[in-house]
Parts: structure tokens; C-alpha cells; sequence
């Protein structure tokens, strides 16, 4: 199976709570992120992630399924 190129979009909700479970999971898949942007929200409450990320397709549905097992996290994901 080859590779592909994915963007995905992270939001995190009580950031100052569940930042740390997120970059646990981003450390784990770390070898795939090509890229990684961030920013919190105007109010520190909500952070926003991007990554591009070359892997495979089934790392892609891995890495979404672990994020989306944190409370408050959403991940949305494009595969080109």
C-alpha cells in the first residue's frame, strides 16, 4: 500500500486540560507529520491544529480514531 499526503484540522476544546493527551498522540505518529501549525483561540480555551502528515491510509484512520477518544477533541482529515 503507498503513501499518501493528508491535511488534518484539530480542534481542541479546554485546551489547558487535554493539550497534553493530544501531543502524546502527535509524539506517538510523529515519524508521519511532515508539518504541524497551531494556534489557540482568542480566548485560550480552544486550540487549533494542522498537520500535513504523509502515511498511509489506515495510520490516517488510526491517528483520527486515539484523537477523537479525548474529550472535546475534533479532527477533520483530507487525504490528496
Amino acid at each position: 500500500m503507498d503513501k499518501t499526503i493528508s491535511v488534518l484540522g484539530i480542534l481542541v476544546d479546554e485546551r489547558g486540560e487535554f493539550a497534553p493527551q493530544v501531543q502524546q498522540v502527535l509524539t506517538r505518529h510523529g515519524q508521519s507529520i511532515l508539518m504541524r501549525s497551531g494556534t489557540p483561540s482568542p480566548d485560550r480555551e480552544k486550540g487549533i491544529i494542522t498537520l500535513v502528515m504523509e502515511c498511509h491510509r489506515n495510520e490516517i484512520a488510526e491517528i483520527k480514531r486515539e484523537l477523537e477518544g479525548i474529550k472535546t477533541v475534533k479532527v477533520g482529515a483530507v487525504t490528496l
